[in-house]
């Protein structure tokens, strides 16, 4: 109609990013990116960033409700002269990856073992400071030190959210040692670079003793295979076995990418 026709768009080949708005922002994801594949990144004394139980659901760690004024990402958005009532939600901000970042495990009802308390809060290991959890894991990032996530069974369980593997790329999780997964989460992870480890032989953080103030290493062979079992190394000298659930040769293409953003990139390069 004459209206839709007569509004005034940009034109070119390449979006105009508006580094004001608050709603659409350019994503991160192949700022770091090279023409050529890389060695896979082992994990080396990474600190568990959120030591978690059963059933942590795909809405604990990426929730599509309201923008709690107290978050950071309530801090985010006021900061840019929001007022309360103009968050709106994080489902409505999924185009800025600031945002949800921000509100990356941001669930009042999320249980983390090392809290007496459910809530969008953890504790940054090496000085004993609870915060709230992005701004741990922006602490470990500017230490320049690895994060991982401990879990239970039915990890990523509920509906599929691109972002509840998008959300802990962002905040640098390189991978998480569950009991088991939900399908579809797993295969996200995937796809955002990140490894999916599953412990074995029916172990669980409980009986092995994890209490995640430990630092964890994994040595990832250049020559990594599909269901491979690798050794976990403790701080404290102890080891066990976890399993790698890349189940498909596809999904270790994927991994040697960084993900499957990044291999579709160098497809088209």
């Amino acid at each position: 109609n004459k209206r839709w026709n007569s509004l005034v768009a940009p034109e070119g080949q390449l979006y105009p990013w508006d580094d004001k708005s608050t709603y659409i922002k350019s994503p991160p994801f192949f700022e770091k990116m090279g023409k050529d594949v890389s060695k896979p990144e082992s994990i080396k004394d990474a600190h568990v960033l959120l030591n978690l139980g059963d059933s942590v659901t795909t809405d604990h760690i990426s929730p599509a409700g309201s923008i709690a004024r107290n978050s950071p990402a309530a801090r985010y958005l006021g900061n840019r002269g929001l007022t309360p009532r103009e968050f709106n939600s994080y489902g409505s901000r999924r185009g800025n990856d600031a945002v949800m970042a921000r509100g990356t495990f941001a669930n009042i009802r999320l249980v983390n073992k090392f809290l007496s308390k459910a809530g969008p809060r953890t504790r940054h290991i090496l000085s004993g400071d609870e915060m709230d959890i992005f701004d741990a894991a922006e602490r470990y990032q500017k230490e320049g030190r690895q994060v991982i996530i401990l879990a239970g069974k039915e990890y990523g369980s509920g509906s599929s959210r691109d972002w509840a593997a998008k959300g802990p790329w962002i905040l640098g999780i390189k991978a998480v040692i569950a009991e088991s997964y939900e399908r579809i989460h797993r295969s996200n992870l995937v796809g955002m670079g990140i490894i999916p480890f599953q412990y074995v032989g029916g172990q669980t953080a409980d009986s092995l003793g994890l209490t995640g103030t430990e630092t964890f290493s994994i040595d990832v062979p250049d020559d990594l295979k599909a269901g491979q079992e690798l050794q976990v190394k403790l701080s404290d000298g102890r080891t066990f076995q976890v399993k790698t659930r890349f189940d498909t040769e596809v999904e270790l293409t994927y991994f040697r990418h960084g993900g499957i953003l990044n291999y579709m990139i160098r497809r088209m390069l």
